[in-house]
């Protein structure tokens, strides 16, 4: 089973649907556990992933529901910091798309060696978002990755949020030493479209190519994804389904790509050589998987990603492809 070690904040979503609004018009509100890196780490131990997760939250209400979570779905928390336990509002629109309002802070002060033992234990390592761009914990958090480049694979997904981070030329600074110190990058098109508005999605991908990665993976909603590596180009529309909301999809993608690479015995350090020689047949089953896994996560309410029996293994469908 591999290890994956997962850093990044955890926080509870708070999500507000005017589309649920009672015969008062108040509009439905109901909290669940959030951030981009805890809905990873869960997603991927719900993939039969071993996963730890090196994050902050308090011992206050909202902390204790993130531990309750963390601990129903098998995910193991190295927990540091001393702030209060991190908010984010998701206030949906009708169509089901989220816009974020944060009460956030990230550090993971005081846990500083289980974060690197962790780290040193693991096949990979996965990284991204408010923990990639807010201080004081940033800092920490490329060291962490750059240190697990000599026992691990590395991905990243900047999932950026112009409300933490406003300042666009830093941002995309320091996006570009998460990307250069990664084996694999997942991005969405309004993450490229922020950070890089004066060129395409594909001329950015290419870009970060040249940085370092593997391979570079395009979320673009109902669009579909693409992937691209030095040795193909693959995409695909996103499947047909009844939307109920975006949230915690593009984590879910992320979720089942790193669950796929392992199942193409593409992660850690032996597997970085397997990881840059992926033909194309297997990168497009592999973002077929990562696809149907968001596809699901968009057909109930919540960030609440897939389990194994129902996503099915990459191995199977790419066997199927080929025959």
């Amino acid at each position: 089973m591999t290890v994956i070690t997962v850093i990044g904040e955890s926080l509870v979503d708070i999500i507000s649907d005017p589309r649920q609004a009672d015969h008062a018009r108040t509009r439905s509100v109901k909290a669940h556990p959030g951030g981009s890196p805890l809905n990873v780490a869960v997603g991927a131990a719900r993939l039969g992933l071993q996963t730890s997760l090196v994050t902050h939250y308090a011992d206050d209400r909202n902390g204790q529901m993130i531990e309750e979570h963390l601990q129903a779905n098998g995910v193991t928390a190295i927990v540091g910091g001393s702030a209060p336990t991190s908010t984010a509002t998701a206030t949906l629109s009708s169509d089901g798309s989220a816009t974020y309002a944060f009460e956030i802070s990230w550090d993971f002060n005081g846990a500083s060696l289980p974060a690197l033992a962790a780290v040193e234990g693991s096949a990979h390592v996965h990284t991204g978002s408010i923990a990639s761009m807010l201080g004081p914990g940033d800092k920490a958090t490329l060291a962490l990755v750059r240190a697990a480049r000599g026992f691990a694979t590395v991905s990243y997904d900047p999932n950026c949020r112009p409300a933490i981070s406003p300042d666009v030329a830093a941002a995309r600074e320091q996006v570009e030493l998460f990307v250069a110190a990664s084996d694999i990058v997942k991005a969405s098109d309004e993450d490229l479209a922020w950070l890089y508005p004066d060129r395409t999605p594909e001329q950015t991908m290419a870009a970060w190519l040249e940085l370092g990665p593997a391979l570079v993976a395009l979320t673009r909603g109902a669009a579909g994804p693409v992937i691209l590596s030095r040795q193909a180009r693959v995409e695909m529309p996103a499947e047909h389904i009844t939307l109920v909301d975006t949230v915690g999809a593009g984590d879910s993608f992320m979720a089942a790509l790193i669950s796929g690479l392992a199942q193409l015995q593409a992660l850690g350090p032996g597997g970085r050589q397997r990881l840059a020689t992926l033909d194309r047949e297997e990168l497009h089953a592999l973002a077929g998987y990562a696809n149907r896994a968001a596809a699901i996560t968009c057909s109930r309410p919540g960030a609440n990603p897939p389990r194994s029996a129902e996503l099915g293994s990459l191995t199977g469908s790419l066997t199927a492809t080929e025959g």
